[in-house]
């Protein structure tokens, strides 16, 4: 994500800047006799949330705006900050004061570290605390420009560090050679277990022109792998267009961001345009995004009916329709993979349910939940797990994925190892369009 985070992704929220939350005046040093803990923790988890409905499916948000109110805090029976929790943390902040040894810490970073510590708590890899900086980059993400390398990123089930999802074409990631499922095991050195994906994207990125060195678990490698690239300005193309033989067109949408909408629509438009019979859609390594982008995209390709929809702890249920007036009157074929996931699954899931195209790869990522960012006035927020959604048939895929109905596992070695980068996977996507047209 950021690389492009994978549960991150595009957003305006609305809210900017970096407001001092009350009862600390800017330059606050640890020890300033203030009372960190209880004028800002209460502060920072007692704020008015700004409640904008930011609907998180991967790399992208939907702003969506909700009722704003005013959260007091009240130390009531059974809740987990009591007058004994407060003053537990100004105990333990004395503690810090009188005795850490390795250095200052501000007032900031422990506050940071506390909000930090009650989301981890949730046992949630997508619900987070984000600093105002932290959610300044977000924004600016959706954006589809930024500084880094160019990698899409997102945390490995299996192992819980980070993983490339993929790379952006003309990056310094795709010219340093990183490749899908590349494990990053260090960065700078600095081991990446344990931190969420968002920090581990945070040393990723840098100033223009600094140097960064990712240490690899790369499938195929007995040993690590040191990847060394110079940061950069990365603009980010979410959607790739071309003709290919018998008249056959290739869309491939690398994210949903709210750029993607209009990029789409121009390559649907330039392969009518160019007398396409069918066409490839490929949502490989596709992390997600933005539930409205993909809501909209959708709308462009289904039938009338449902896309999709989600359904909350209390049962809320929230529908996405297709009115059917742009339905796609050309043969579809969609690849996929295990690292197309939320947003991309919504498309692929729609799409499959509906038979209006054929699957061809292998089970898609399986990220059948909903986020929503909170922002705090502070500038700062939290992300948090608030649905789960559905295919227009019913099903949640997540933690199971989206079966293709052609399997055909990607043959790196061939890839990896061809200057002309040969692509099995597309190739079968070709003979399986080849085939509805009658070739």
């Amino acid at each position: 994500m950021e690389e492009k985070q994978r549960y991150f992704d595009n957003m305006n929220s609305g809210t900017s800047g970096n407001a001092v939350p009350s009862g600390q005046a800017p330059g606050d040093e640890k020890g300033s006799g203030k009372g960190l803990f209880l004028a800002g923790l209460m502060v920072g988890l007692a704020s008015a949330l700004l409640i904008v409905g930011i609907f998180y499916l991967g790399v992208g948000i939907q702003s969506s705006i909700e009722n704003s109110a005013n959260r007091g805090v009240a130390f009531e029976e059974g809740s987990a900050i009591t007058s004994d929790m407060v003053e537990k943390l100004q105990s333990l902040e004395g503690v810090i004061d009188d005795y850490f040894f390795l250095g200052e810490v501000t007032d900031e970073e422990i506050r940071d570290g506390i909000y930090k510590g009650i989301m981890n708590s949730l046992r949630d890899p997508y619900s987070e605390y984000y600093t105002a900086e932290e959610l300044d980059s977000l924004m600016q993400q959706s954006e589809g420009i930024y500084y880094g390398i160019g990698a899409y990123v997102e945390l490995d089930k299996a192992t819980g560090l980070p993983r490339i999802n993929g790379t952006i074409g003309n990056s310094p990631a795709e010219e340093a050679g990183l490749r899908a499922n590349d494990i990053i095991y260090e960065v700078n050195g600095e081991s990446t277990y344990g931190l969420t994906l968002t920090e581990a994207v945070a040393l990723i990125k840098g100033p223009e022109g600094t140097e960064v060195t990712l240490t690899l678990v790369r499938e195929g490698e007995s040993d690590f792998v040191n990847v060394t690239m110079s940061r950069r300005k990365v603009e980010s193309p979410t959607v790739e267009f071309s003709m290919m033989e018998d008249d056959m067109a290739y869309i491939r949408v690398a994210e949903f961001d709210d750029v993607t909408v209009d990029q789409f629509a121009d390559a649907l438009a330039m392969a009518r345009g160019s007398d396409a019979k069918g066409i490839v859609l490929d949502l490989r390594g596709n992390p997600g995004g933005n539930l409205s982008a993909v809501v909209d995209m959708c709308r462009m390709i289904l039938p009338e009916g449902l896309i999709v929809y989600t359904e909350d702890k209390n049962g809320k249920r929230s529908e996405y329709s297709s009115d059917g007036t742009k339905e796609l009157e050309l043969p579809l074929v969609v690849l996929v993979d295990r690292n197309s996931a939320s947003a991309a699954e919504i498309m692929a899931g729609a799409i499959k349910d509906y038979g209006i195209g054929t699957l061809v790869g292998t089970t898609t990522f399986g990220k059948g939940i909903v986020q929503q960012i909170m922002p705090f006035r502070d500038g700062s927020a939290v992300k948090i797990t608030i649905s789960a959604y559905y295919t227009p048939k019913g099903n949640n895929i997540h933690g199971i994925g989206i079966e293709p109905d052609v399997l055909c596992d990607f043959d790196g070695e061939a890839y990896y190892g061809s200057n002309g980068k040969d692509d099995n996977q597309l190739e079968r996507a070709k003979e399986v369009l080849r085939e509805k047209l009658g070739k």
